[in-house]
């Protein structure tokens, strides 16, 4: 029997602007610290960068129709904050009239939009004036949340802050991996605490221009151990508390997580960072939770507490990362969706009647290109299917989860990975710029259709 999902549950596909739109120079865009550091030598997969991507800028009504060919009510994107301000400060009106006519567009084919303000494309003129390191940022973002609120605020209900403030934290000030690409683990903190306070002041900012739904989207991984011994049980209580309750806590009113602070000690900045009534302006109240599923975590302890982790995740110490197991998607990520179910039932619980959105998951494997142009990926295919099953799983054991958002529309530029990983419903040639659908989108749209998916 096929799993049916709830009458009113909200169906959709997710991008990022950096990833999808190119013309990173067309009508007056500024640079972001995605274009600074995919031009370092070596920083990027292949030396690429952001431009042409997907060519969306130019291609969007394109991109509008395959939603609607697909059947998909609700699309989540994100504003470019340096095509809205290209110097991070002044409205940029050619920037805001191409998300103008982009929602305009959805809304003419009845899919629904849901914007996310950032995702990690930060104006490269805030960076040079101490990027999410300074506490000003969080102001500047707060006035960029607003000018976009302004023009689109008539026609959009859903508003995301930000996209996954771990990684434009800690993977961009912290392991350097990603933009800006800042070694420091203190600096990592300050960063994620401007994030947060950006949040909380940008969230009651918005309200009183009279947003009806906002939210954080926040990506989480679970955390296994081989053991329950207490040396076990304290490996994943330190990993947890970095990845997932640090940035979870304090969105819901809940402050920093007491043993992550003590965990922290070696951390001062972080401590220097956090101000009087920080923390309460963090907490200012979000409609839903975005929840963005990839992979769980697997540790174990090291012999001494204050040893550093393998795993470079800053401020961690007394836990190594064991390699995933079992079936890994092309990206080396464990596939385990029961993980998603756990996820979700602890959210559930631990969020206190906030409803929850799955606004990310997806997986990369190589697609197969068949002479008549038909794009197999069974795998893909397959890991929707379970991970779906996961969220219906979820949803009997009782966790509100109102929407799943795939990852994603289309291929794209995926980060340091460059242009070798491939995560799209729909497969984009990036030498002709050639839309197909792929056999796991055309599952996923008769899995909407059907507001269902098939039962093992």
């Amino acid at each position: 029997m096929d799993q049916v999902f709830p009458s009113d549950f909200l169906w959709g596909a997710a991008t990022a602007a950096f990833q999808i739109e190119g013309s990173v120079r067309a009508d007056g865009r500024g640079p972001s610290i995605w274009d600074s550091f995919a031009a370092v030598p070596g920083a990027v997969l292949g030396g690429a960068g952001g431009d042409p991507a997907c060519d969306h800028y130019r291609r969007h009504t394109e991109d509008v129709a395959l939603l609607s060919e697909l059947g998909l009510p609700a699309y989540r994107f994100s504003t470019a904050w340096p095509r809205v301000m290209p110097d991070g400060r002044t409205p940029e009106s050619r920037g805001l009239a191409f998300y103008d006519r982009l929602v305009d567009d959805l809304l003419d084919r009845g899919i629904r939009p849901l914007v996310t303000l950032y995702h990690w494309d930060l104006p490269q003129a805030l960076q040079d004036a101490g990027g999410w390191g300074a506490r000003d940022t969080a102001s500047r973002f707060t006035e960029y949340a607003c000018a976009v609120y302004d023009v689109l605020g008539d026609r959009v209900e859903d508003w995301t802050t930000f996209n996954e403030p771990f990684c434009s934290a800690f993977l961009g000030y912290g392991t350097g991996v990603h933009a800006p690409g800042v070694r420091d683990e203190g600096l990592a903190f300050v960063a994620a605490h401007h994030h947060l306070v950006a949040h909380g002041t940008a969230v009651r900012a918005l309200r009183g221009r009279g947003a009806r739904k906002l939210a954080i989207v926040l990506n989480f991984s679970p955390v296994l151990a081989d053991s329950s011994d207490d040396a076990h049980l304290d490996a994943v209580r330190r990993f947890d508390g970095l990845h997932n309750r640090f940035f979870l806590d304090p969105v819901l009113g809940r402050g920093y997580p007491e043993d992550v602070r003590a965990d922290l000690a070696h951390v001062p900045e972080f401590s220097r960072a956090v101000l009087d009534g920080d923390e309460a302006l963090v907490a200012a109240p979000v409609d839903w939770i975005g929840v963005n599923y990839y992979a769980p975590t697997r540790v174990v302890p090291l012999s001494g507490p204050e040893i550093p982790s393998n795993s470079g995740l800053p401020g961690l110490r007394g836990v190594d990362v064991l390699p995933p197991r079992g079936p890994l998607t092309s990206m080396g990520w464990e596939q385990r969706p029961e993980s998603l179910t756990d996820l979700l039932v602890w959210l559930g619980k631990r969020c206190g009647g906030v409803p929850l959105v799955v606004s990310e998951n997806g997986s990369a494997f190589t697609d197969v290109v068949e002479p008549d142009g038909r794009v197999r990926d069974v795998r893909r295919k397959r890991y929707l299917a379970e991970h779906l099953r996961a969220v219906h799983a979820a949803i009997a054991l009782g966790a509100d989860v109102r929407g799943y958002l795939a990852w994603s529309l289309l291929d794209n530029f995926e980060w340091s990975f460059g242009y070798t990983q491939r995560f799209g419903l729909v497969h984009v040639d990036f030498e002709t710029q050639r839309r197909t659908v792929k056999d796991s989108g055309r599952f996923f749209a008769e899995v909407v259709a059907r507001n269902a998916v098939p039962a093992e």
